[in-house]
């Protein structure tokens, strides 16, 4: 019987996301293809180095613990690289080296593998390709751009993700009118709505995939009061009161909840972030992430009307054309 991913959390990533390819980038640029394929050949058994998302990774896929017995995992992980399957080798070798548990993958020779998510039930594509998370994105896929950032890697097991609201768990709707009329319309147009919940952005399913595997450790701490809940979500957003409630409202009506809540209006997020310290956490203002990338690992969701600028030129690159 064909193994489904249909209950479980999956999430896609790219080489360029999980793994540091300064190196390699490096020589794709100067020497080109055939010498970036000789020497990630000659390298083979040399691991690559954590990428910005390895901390997330390696946290998430911890949590397969929380697993009944013969239920297999509750998170796939699952590589999606531009590599070719020869190159993807030592991508390979250093998920078994660095003992990850993942061991599915789709390389795919100079093209992006983003239009097989929804074949794979990928609730979060992570990618340092822009032109990849863009183009996903335009087909309503999850999908995030990691730009290069703080890592966090703590010594305990806890896994912190964090979420900006409008842009990402929510669409631009309220954005819009924020951006066309301004702070006080914008409150006007949020207390007039505040019992309708916001149409979904990028990552709500994925924060509904999270919230499935936190209602296993909460039901593992009634049955172990000693358990220690790893699992940690919180929301920054710039929002503040008034307009506060209807995310609040809204999360609830989706039927997910978060553990923190910070609305606040204007003050930099990359100081709150500091103190948090999320292993991963997920902005569509580039301006915020400026701030935050600097205290966390920090991804792009290039969303809405205020991304719809003219696209990033990717330069050839081991990083951007081949991961």
């Amino acid at each position: 019987m064909p193994y489904s991913l249909q209950n479980r959390l999956v999430v896609g990533v790219a080489s360029s996301a999980l793994f540091d390819l300064k190196e390699s980038d490096q020589v794709f640029r100067d020497k080109g293809e055939e010498e970036y394929r000789k020497f990630q050949e000659e390298n083979l058994g040399r691991p690559l180095g954590p990428g910005v998302a390895f901390p997330f990774i390696k946290r998430i896929l911890s949590l397969n613990d929380l697993a009944e017995p013969d239920e297999g995992n509750i998170v796939e992980v699952i590589v999606l690289s531009r590599n070719d399957p020869d190159t993807g080798l030592r991508v390979m070798e250093s998920v078994k080296h660095h003992e990850l548990d993942i061991t599915r993958a789709i390389f795919m020779q100079g093209k992006s593998p983003y239009k097989f998510i929804p074949a794979l039930n990928v609730s979060l594509f992570l990618s340092a390709n822009e032109r990849d998370v863009r183009e996903a994105l335009a087909l309503n896929l999850p999908a995030g751009r990691v730009l290069e950032s703080t890592l966090v890697d703590d010594d305990d097991d806890d896994l912190r993700i964090a979420f900006d609201f409008d842009g990402v768990l929510a669409d631009d709707g309220s954005e819009q009118v924020m951006q066309a009329k301004g702070l006080s319309d914008f409150h006007d147009y949020e207390r007039v709505n505040l019992v309708t919940p916001h149409n979904p952005g990028p990552l709500r399913d994925f924060l509904i995939r999270v919230a499935a595997v936190q209602k296993r450790e909460q039901a593992r701490k009634e049955a172990n009061p000693k358990y220690n809940i790893r699992l940690h979500v919180a929301m920054v957003t710039a929002r503040n009161a008034p307009s506060h409630e209807r995310p609040l409202r809204t999360l609830k009506d989706w039927g997910v909840m978060v553990n923190d809540a910070f609305f606040l209006g204007g003050i930099d997020k990359g100081e709150i972030l500091r103190i948090l310290r999320p292993h991963i956490f997920f902005d569509d203002q580039i301006g915020h992430l400026t701030s935050t990338s600097q205290s966390a690992p920090s991804v792009h969701i290039p969303f809405g009307e205020l991304n719809a600028l003219p696209q990033a030129g990717d330069s050839e690159s081991a990083e951007g054309h081949l991961a």
